[in-house]
């Protein structure tokens, strides 16, 4: 069966539950008030950033005890703002002052083996990469307001950095496809969306930029449909919405009938960066989640941040905000269902299973973590937890 894990904020836990039953297995202290979690790619050891400047490992076992929890100590003056875990260790985005870097960390406990320099002028912010990918990106920000960010790609093997590439204003998220070729990050400033050909490590041509909605804050993909999924902020007080993408490459059947459609680089299709949808979600998107069936999509909608959440979704202006969870079908392209949340979400992971699929909320300023079915697409049970949620990541 499937197993989600999340870490509260409050206490410093990490709790484990059991996707059959949604009954907890685990419960284990890690570092003082934990931030970020990450999964290893094959789901066998975690990680957490944690406020006092260091980084928990552990192996994901449903027999874990707090004893068997690693800590790590981070160079003076560091700042870990995220992490991504690897096969064989983990990368770290350092903007601390004098360090500034990015931390590749290797064994149990995790250990610093290197630091990739980030240029001044640039902060390390998020990591893009899929699992087994021989290159994966750094996005750095400017520290200029209006000057454009960077990817900084990474060589996997050699752990050098070996090109650096522009991209938009404000970029703060990215995903990279299953087969390793194409990265997408976002540029919040922009409302746009930079394409990178990870083959050739270079921008894609001829589509490098994809203009989205306004403020996109995070993307998934719905990899079997050849699309991608963006969340877009919007301004924080009026629905947000999702921009339906077409990343879809040149395929083995064009070959007869397009000669330039190489099978080994293949170039981008006639359709690929056509904003196939543009549909209005809630207040605050932060997150988006798909199905792995790739029938829907769940987004996140944070709701205003100064506003309590309202208790049946329904807001009243100036009193309180709606905090849900927009269903949206990628068939229809259409949201089917808007699901009230007790809290401000921070963080959604989907799960799919037979009879039916899960996905899990947790919220910044609520105790439970919100199971919701996708027979229904309603909340099915709520789970107590030790503490405020962070984060959610599920594993085979």
């Amino acid at each position: 069966s499937s197993v989600g894990y999340w870490v509260q904020l409050a206490n410093g836990l990490m709790t484990m539950v059991d996707f059959s039953g949604d009954t907890v297995l685990v419960t284990a202290t890690v570092g003082v008030n934990p931030y970020y979690l990450a999964l290893s790619p094959p789901g066998t050891t975690g990680y957490t950033l944690n406020s006092d400047k260091t980084v928990t490992s552990f192996d994901i076992s449903t027999q874990l005890i707090s004893s068997q929890v690693l800590e790590s100590t981070l160079p003076t003056g560091t700042n870990p703002v995220s992490l991504m875990a690897t096969n064989t260790g983990a990368y770290i985005s350092d903007a601390g002052v004098g360090v500034n870097a990015i931390d590749q960390m290797s064994g149990l406990p995790a250990a610093l083996k290197q630091e990739l320099p980030v240029a001044s002028g640039y902060v390390p912010l998020y990591m893009v990469g899929s699992s087994g990918a021989p290159r994966i990106y750094e996005i750095t920000p400017a520290t200029t307001n209006g000057v454009a960010g960077q990817a900084l790609a990474i060589e996997v093997a050699a752990n050098t950095i070996s090109a650096t590439l522009p991209v938009g204003r404000g970029p703060v998220y990215g995903v990279m496809t299953l087969d390793s070729r194409r990265a997408f990050i976002l540029n919040q400033t922009d409302g746009t969306v930079s394409v990178i050909n990870a083959q050739n490590n270079a921008l894609d041509t001829p589509v490098s930029t994809i203009p989205v909605g306004t403020a996109p804050v995070w993307a998934d993909l719905a990899s079997a449909l050849n699309e991608m999924v963006v969340a877009n902020e919007g301004n924080g007080t009026s629905p947000g919405s999702v921009s339906i993408v077409d990343i879809s490459l040149c395929s083995p059947s064009s070959l007869p009938t397009n000669p330039n459609c190489d099978p080994t680089n293949p170039i981008d299709s006639t359709t690929f960066g056509h904003v196939v949808a543009t549909v209005p979600v809630g207040i605050n998107p932060i997150m988006v989640s798909v199905l792995s069936d790739f029938t829907r999509a769940y987004v996140a909608n944070a709701g205003q941040a100064n506003l309590p959440c309202a208790a049946n979704g329904v807001a009243v202006a100036g009193v309180s905000t709606s905090c849900t969870v927009s269903v949206v079908n990628l068939t229809s392209n259409t949201v089917t269902a808007t699901i009230p949340i007790n809290g401000h979400p921070v963080y959604i992971a989907t799960s799919a299973a037979s009879p039916t699929g899960k996905v899990y909320v947790v919220c910044n300023d609520s105790q439970v973590m919100t199971v919701i079915k996708t027979d229904t697409d309603s909340v099915s049970t709520t789970i107590p937890l030790q503490g405020y949620g962070v984060s959610v990541r599920m594993t085979q």
